[in-house]
C-alpha cells in the first residue's frame, strides 16, 4: 500500500569510517527516497559503499552529515535506545551470514528477539513465522542440524517477526548455492509482496537485482542512476539525488 511519506528517505548523506590515514569517505551526499511498499536492488562493485549504505538505511551506522528519515521518524532526534527500539519495531535484517545461535532451536532463534523486545506472544509469533518460510517441521532443529537454505529460511523468520514496514537484505543468496539461492529469493520477494513491506536488496546478482521494482547503482560513494532494463553499454550517469 502506497502512502505519501517515504519510507526511506536520505538527503546529502556523508559518512567517513576509520581514523587518520586509513580514514575513508564513504557515502559522499547521497540523497534518495523510496516508498513504502517498494523493492529496491542495491548494486556496484566491492567497496563501493553498497552494504555500508544498507547499514545506515538500518540505523545501524550513524550518518556524520545530511538527514536520514525511516518511516517517518528522523533518526537524528534519537538517542541509541530510542534507535534500537524503533529498529526492533520497523525494521527487519536479513544478511549473508544467517547470524543464528547455535545453542538455540529454530524456534528460539526467532523467539527470543520478540521476547527481549517485550512480546507476549513471542513463541507463538515465532512458530507461525517459521512455518510461513516453510520450517513448521524444523522447529526443535539446532543450527547445525540444518542445511544453508533452512538457516536462511530461520534468518528470514526471525527478520520478519516483528511484521516490519522495511525489510533490509544484504547478500541473502550469497552463501547458497544455485537452486537453494533461487528458492530464498522466490520466499524473499513472496513474502514481501504479501506483507507490503519495503524491501532493499544489496546483491552482486544483477539477475535477483532485476526482480526488484527499480535498481540503484552504487560506485565510490555515489549513486549511480540507471534503469534496470537499461543495456549494458548505456553509461549510467552519477547523481547525488535521486528519487524512485
Amino acid at each position: 500500500m502506497q502512502t505519501s511519506e517515504p519510507a526511506i528517505e536520505l538527503k546529502d548523506v556523508h559518512l567517513t569510517l576509520g581514523s587518520g590515514a586509513s580514514r575513508v569517505h564513504v557515502l559522499k551526499g547521497v540523497s534518495l527516497s523510496i516508498d513504502a511498499g517498494q523493492s529496491v536492488g542495491v548494486v556496484g562493485p566491492s567497496g563501493s559503499g553498497k552494504s555500508t549504505l544498507l547499514m545506515v538505511m538500518a540505523g545501524l551506522e550513524r550518518i556524520d552529515e545530511g538527514k536520514l528519515s525511516l518511516a517517518g521518524e528522523d533518526f537524528s532526534n534519537l538517542n541509541e535506545d530510542q534507535l534500537a527500539a524503533f529498529r526492533g519495531r520497523n525494521i527487519g535484517i536479513v544478511f549473508q551470514s544467517f547470524h543464528l545461535i547455535p545453542n538455540m532451536t529454530a524456534l528460539e532463534n526467532v523467539a527470543v528477539p520478540l521476547e527481549l523486545a517485550g512480546r507476549d506472544d513471542a513463541f507463538e509469533r515465532a512458530e507461525l513465522e517459521l512455518e510461513a518460510v516453510g520450517l513448521k517441521n524444523r522447529l526443535t532443529h539446532y543450527p547445525a542440524q540444518m542445511s544453508g537454505g533452512e538457516q536462511q529460511r530461520v534468518a528470514m523468520a526471525r527478520a520478519l517477526a516483528p511484521q516490519p514496514k522495511i525489510l533490509i537484505a544484504d547478500e541473502p543468496t550469497g552463501n547458497l548455492d544455485e537452486t537453494t539461492g533461487a528458492q530464498i529469493a522466490d520466499l524473499l520477494f513472496e513474502e514481501q509482496k504479501q506483507r507490503g513491506m519495503t524491501l532493499v536488496l544489496v546483491t552482486h546478482d544483477r539477475t535477483l537485482a532485476a526482480r526488484c521494482e527499480n535498481v540503484l547503482q552504487v560506485r565510490s560513494g555515489e549513486i549511480i542512476s540507471r534503469d534496470k532494463d537499461a543495456k549494458p553499454d548505456n553509461t549510467p550517469k552519477v547523481l547525488t539525488k535521486v528519487a524512485i
